[in-house]
């Protein structure tokens, strides 16, 4: 059963209290919908924000960049803000006071450790895999000692979290505006699952893999992203 994150000074929300969230479900559900995180910290005196793709395992998650960048690697041992944003869809108003975004967002704050091992980071970057893909890491090559280390793998414990979400309706400010003659509502938008397109140099007669068959056109990715994580965990 899932425990409640515990609020502190730096995740208490202060502005509209009851849009925060410290439960693991709904912490999890969003991280577990989501493929990029940003990641925020101070290097050489200067504010620094990263995007990168992201996985999580229990309350631990995890990122990965390019070692020759020097930027993820530069993490290790300093404190960061880890931050994930899903945009569910525009909130319009009779106002332009009452427009807003539909969302859903979780921040963290912890101090991120670097995987040195290679026998660890290609654990890892496997998880990564099929954490996106079940079952892929069974159809690829084994990934070489040369690769890893061309990459930095970065993790760090979730502790102090919160959770934020943005629903509708929409709220105006007057009462009056209400009856003005101006359509207002919400517009869903959401990242859908396209047709693969092969590659140019695929082999001839190389049938589609069964490791991405999770991902049907038209799905939502959201949806196809969690329920391979309901796989993963089963």
């Amino acid at each position: 059963m899932g425990q409640d994150f515990v609020p502190t000074p730096r995740t208490r929300l202060r502005r509209r209290p009851q849009r925060g969230h410290f439960d693991e479900a709904t912490v999890f559900a969003i991280l577990d919908a989501a493929v990029v995180c940003h990641i925020g910290y101070v290097r050489d005196g200067q504010p620094v924000v990263t995007p990168t793709a992201f996985w999580r395992e229990g309350r631990r998650v995890y990122w990965h960049g390019s070692a020759a960048s020097g930027a993820l690697g530069a993490q290790g041992g300093a404190p960061v803000c880890f931050t994930v944003s899903l945009h569910d869809g525009f909130l319009v108003g009779r106002s332009g006071f009452a427009h807003s975004i539909l969302y859903r967002s979780v921040m963290a704050f912890g101090t991120p450790t670097t995987l040195t091992g290679l026998d660890e980071k290609r654990r890892a970057m496997m998880a990564f895999l099929e954490r996106l893909y079940p079952t892929r890491t069974q159809e690829l090559r084994p990934i070489r000692d040369e690769e890893l280390r061309q990459i930095v793998v970065m993790t760090m414990e979730l502790n102090e979290v919160s959770a934020k979400i943005r629903p509708g309706p929409v709220v105006e400010k007057e009462e009056s505006d209400y009856a003005l003659p101006c359509w207002a509502g919400t517009i869903p938008l959401a990242t859908v699952v396209g047709a693969p397109i092969p590659d140019e140099r695929l082999a001839p007669g190389t049938a589609f893999s069964p490791s991405l068959v999770a991902y049907t056109r038209g799905e939502r990715l959201e949806d196809a992203l969690t329920r391979s994580v309901r796989s993963g965990d089963s």
